[in-house]
């Protein structure tokens, strides 16, 4: 995906969580984030794009201090969540391309600024979904190729970071398939971090333990752990999926 796609997704999925946050009242519970009220959403949410913005921004090459929130309340709080986010396109979309900065996953964009832009639009999507579920509505349509992209980078990236949980006592292997894109993912477990190659790992030791199959939104808000990753789409070692909800919460 380009940098202008990312952008795009950013903008429109931040105005859908503030307006959705808005809908459901700052104090209502988030049943996706268990310990978390709106008002705890719109923090966290906040507070990030004010992180990626000083990277960006300031052409930091260290990590930053996470920045406090402020202790608002209703309006006040949207607010400045909404204020956060529009600096935070405004930044990426004014930034040159050759910007240079920290960046924290293993496998990334071509570029710092394509880095951030594709992190921030994944973000912020997942936290729109937060915002629904505390409407109590269903998740708002994600476009398969940016799904696809968000199960790549929590696949390769996120998941392939010593801070990773899912491990396994002895080798297991995941199979993650997207049924309308196409895009098929092998997921090597171990006691080390997880291991991801894209494709049927054919010559990589075979038939996986367990598959994952369906539509590149299903995968995507499954494995970020939005809904149950159940149902006819797991097959083989349900154990596996199972491992996957309880310890790879990012």
């Amino acid at each position: 995906m380009e940098i202008i796609d990312y952008l795009k997704t950013l903008t429109r999925e931040g105005l859908q969580l503030a307006d959705a946050a808005e809908r459901a009242g700052t104090q209502a519970p988030v049943p996706t984030c268990p310990e978390w009220r709106v008002a705890d959403l719109l923090r966290h949410t906040g507070s990030v794009h004010r992180w990626a913005t000083g990277y960006v921004a300031q052409g930091l090459s260290a990590r930053a201090p996470f920045p406090d929130a402020p202790e608002l309340v209703g309006e006040e709080l949207l607010a400045w969540f909404r204020e956060g986010h529009a600096t935070l396109v405004r930044t990426l979309t004014g930034a040159p391309a050759d910007t240079r900065c920290w960046t924290f996953l293993p496998t990334a964009p071509p570029s710092p600024l394509a880095f951030w832009a594709r992190r921030q639009a994944h973000e912020t999507t997942m936290h729109r979904m937060d915002a629904e579920a505390a409407l109590g509505a269903g998740f708002g349509a994600v476009e398969a190729p940016f799904a696809e992209d968000g199960v790549d980078e929590l696949l390769t990236g996120f998941h392939a970071r010593p801070q990773s949980r899912v491990r396994t006592a002895e080798p297991r292997t995941m199979r993650v398939r997207a049924s309308d894109t196409g895009a098929v993912w092998t997921v090597h477990l171990s006691p080390e971090p997880a291991r991801t190659v894209r494709g049927d790992g054919e010559g990589d030791g075979g038939a996986a333990d367990c598959t994952l199959t369906g539509e590149a939104a299903w995968l995507y808000s499954a494995l970020w752990n939005r809904q149950p990753l159940t149902g006819p789409g797991v097959t083989g070692d349900a154990e596996l999926a199972r491992l996957w909800a309880d310890t790879a919460g990012i």
